[in-house]
């Protein structure tokens, strides 16, 4: 037996009731509806969340939350990932983003983060890095500069 040949059920195939349709029918007149009140217009219902008059639940309960409108966001990027570039290169924003390592829309700049491996000595020009970060670039040669860096002098 396939899909197309079940038979419809009992209830599939019970005829839906007509509301409205004179006295005689049982739900003629007022279609159901009971006589008069909101429930019993065109288009009258309560919206939704209404309790009746008593203050809904979406304005008893407090606002949360808080949103920093100044909050610095960070791109991260791996150590690993600047194997990509020759030695002795020197690496800014720009050139990660020709790589496809790091978007256009940037907020507050790169991060650097130590994971991953560098086997080249780099200059790698970004926002932040981490501590374990410019260990593992000084390890190999290389020199991270960064923006707080600057801001130091």
């Amino acid at each position: 037996m396939k899909l197309n040949e079940l038979p419809p059920r009992q209830a599939d195939r019970k005829q839906a009731k007509r509301v409205a349709r004179g006295l005689g029918c049982g739900t003629g007149k007022t279609a159901g509806r009971g006589v008069k009140g909101q429930k019993a217009r065109a288009g009258g219902y309560h919206k939704v969340g209404f309790e009746g008059g008593q203050m809904p639940l979406q304005r008893r309960l407090p606002k949360g939350g808080f949103k920093n409108p100044f909050r610095k966001e960070y791109v991260t990027v791996s150590v690993g990932d600047f194997e990509i570039f020759e030695a002795n290169a020197e690496v800014r924003l720009e050139d990660l983003q020709a790589k496809g390592l790091v978007r256009k829309n940037l907020k507050s700049g790169v991060k650097l983060l130590a994971d991953g491996e560098l086997t080249k000595p780099l200059q790698i020009h970004v926002a932040r890095a981490s501590g374990s970060a410019v260990a593992k670039v000084e390890a190999v040669g290389g020199k991270v500069h960064t923006a707080e860096e600057k801001k130091d002098r």
